[in-house]
């Protein structure tokens, strides 16, 4: 640290005033023209990685499988079984000796740093999401690729944030766009993109926020459209209800997916807790096997599953056939998610509730006198219901049905079953959405305090009290009269180390010295980067049980400049000022 005013060893110039200027515009999240351009940086590099992952899964998948990607069903019996176990012990050996202490991967992951590390997302996990991700679909585990895409994507959005130094606070916004651009690249679905960032990873929705989102995603589609062509991922006939009788079966449908999720969700959680004392490779290992037993007879939970879906979709799968993958693909998924093996868990939920919405469709099919809207309809209902009901995202899953399909005439029987399906398994069942469990296990949910979500949205910036005034070293009152004299608020006293500085409130220090007093000797400094959020801010007075920290920022030559003093009684005051009346 060094004697300096608030702005010294800060360059005046127009370009560095406008960097100030922009720096607090974001801090207030109040910079829609700069986000909307980082929104198109990180929507370009979350697009070329998200193309790169499915480039390299598809051309490994190439050497396997005659058939192409996804044509698991081509291999012979003992292939699956061998593929499937040697992939998941190879993954092991991956995660065991390469990983370590960057193993963890995935959307939950994602979510946890986005709420409680200021969406700072390491390159590291993310190098090993990649490989070990691709290495999982390469070896026909049943696991999807958007888990794999989301950390990939989130992780370039972060990383475009930090390279930049923006404040934290602008980090979740290019998470969200960093999310919003792997699924639309990885799925052709833009608009689920969107809606997925908002729903499940930063679990708010605001103006500032949306428009460098939507702009991510569209250019990361864009972008995987001029690779792997703009073609919607299911071409099928128009759907839609053939009249109101309908209604009820779609709600029974819901309530039906609704538990399988539930079910789903609970046998993952408890899955995950067991063998933990065992070798990672062991349990990869486990889990691939399960997965190659049960392809013996049904190879259709091998992989992504989007063959499978296509099938269903087109009537191709009779009701045995459905049932048994029902109950393979959650099987095979659960084991192998929840033994260790990073990957996805979206598309398996896909085709699970596809075939659950099959084989419901071919049963009111033959019970039905009256016109009927056809297996298809309840096969797109059921994907729609076991995505929303799994995630808890119930508009993600409903524009995805749109999107995937091309199909207008699903959206109101599409509203129906997910919302029977989310109120089934969060009332009937009790069960919380995939992820949120998850991170509850671990004693974290960040919904529980709305106030600090709010004040992650916003920076330190915004709130500081510029008007400090630093003093040398052991400072004599006329020193201390001095610094009075010049309107500051707070004089700092800093020394030769931390331990030496010491921070004055301008008003106790004032009266002290107009009734002869001696000054006391000033609180403690507690500094805080000039990029922080005012979350970062209130835990940082909380932990060091103080009222005021100094803001401190990078000045020339590697050296320390004090920006300011951030109060509790300031954040108090700010959240007054932005809370709604009658709140």
């Amino acid at each position: 640290m060094r004697e300096n005013t608030p702005t010294a060893g800060r360059s005046s110039s127009r370009w560095q005033r406008f960097i100030d200027r922009e720096l607090l515009r974001l801090s207030q999240d109040r910079a829609p023209v700069i986000m909307t351009v980082l929104g198109v940086i990180t929507g370009l590099l979350a697009g070329a990685v998200v193309i790169a992952f499915r480039l390299l899964y598809e051309s490994g998948q190439g050497v396997f499988l005659a058939g192409g990607p996804e044509r698991f069903e081509t291999l012979e019996g003992w292939q699956r079984l061998t593929l499937t176990i040697a992939g998941a012990a190879l993954i092991g050996l991956y995660l065991q000796w390469l990983a370590r202490a960057g193993a963890r991967t995935g959307i939950a992951y994602v979510i946890e740093r986005t709420a409680y590390h200021q969406a700072l997302l390491p390159v590291r996990n993310a190098i090993h999401q990649f490989v070990a991700g691709a290495m999982a679909i390469v070896s026909g585990q049943s696991v999807g690729r958007e888990g794999p895409s989301v950390h990939l994507g989130a992780t370039a959005g972060s990383q475009v944030g930090q390279r930049f130094g923006l404040p934290n606070n602008s980090l979740r916004v290019l998470v969200a766009c960093g999310t919003a651009a792997a699924i639309g690249a990885s799925f052709n679905t833009p608009l689920a993109g969107v809606a997925f960032a908002m729903e499940v990873v930063v679990m708010e929705y605001t103006i500032a926020g949306f428009l460098p989102v939507i702009v991510a995603s569209v250019v990361a589609t864009a972008l995987a459209h001029g690779v792997f062509g703009a073609d919607i991922a299911f071409v099928i006939p128009a759907l839609g209800l053939q009249g109101l009788h309908e209604l009820p079966l779609v709600i029974g449908l819901g309530l039906a997916v609704g538990g399988l999720a539930a079910l789903f969700i609970r046998a993952l959680r408890l899955v995950s807790g067991l063998l933990r004392g065992w070798p990672v490779v062991a349990r990869a290992a486990l889990g691939g096997g399960i997965v190659g037993l049960i392809a013996l007879p049904v190879p259709q939970v091998m992989g992504i599953g989007y063959d499978t879906l296509a099938a269903t979709l087109n009537g191709e799968i009779g009701t045995g056939l459905l049932l048994a993958i029902i109950a393979g693909k959650l099987v095979a998924t659960v084991a192998v998610l929840g033994l260790g093996i990073p990957g996805g868990l979206i598309g398996p939920t896909l085709v699970i509730g596809a075939a659950a919405g099959g084989a419901l469709g071919l049963f009111y099919e033959s019970l039905m006198s009256a016109p009927f809207g056809g297996m298809a309809l309840y096969v797109l209902l059921g994907m729609g219901a076991m995505m929303g009901a799994t995630l808890r995202a119930p508009l993600a899953a409903l524009i995805a049905m749109l999107e995937l399909t091309a199909n207008p005439g699903v959206i109101m029987p599409g509203m129906l079953a997910i919302a029977a399906a989310t109120m089934a398994t969060r009332e009937l069942f009790r069960t919380d959405s995939v992820y949120h469990l998850a991170l509850g296990e671990r004693g974290l949910d960040p919904r529980r305090n709305p106030l600090l979500q709010a004040a992650s949205r916003l920076g330190v910036l915004q709130i500081i009290d510029t008007r400090l005034t630093v003093l040398a070293p052991a400072p004599t009152e006329d020193a201390l009269h001095a610094g009075l004299a010049q309107g500051s608020n707070w004089l700092l006293q800093i020394g030769d180390d931390s331990t030496s500085a010491r921070l004055y409130d301008a008003q106790v220090l004032a009266r002290q010295l107009a009734d002869g007093q001696r000054p006391s000797g000033g609180d403690e400094v507690i500094t805080l980067d000039a990029r922080a959020s005012l979350r970062e801010a209130l835990e940082r007075l909380r932990t060091a049980q103080a009222e005021a920290l100094v803001v401190t920022g990078r000045g020339g030559r590697d050296q320390t400049d004090f920006l300011g003093v951030v109060s509790r009684s300031a954040i108090q005051q700010a959240y007054l000022a932005s809370s709604p009346p009658g709140s």
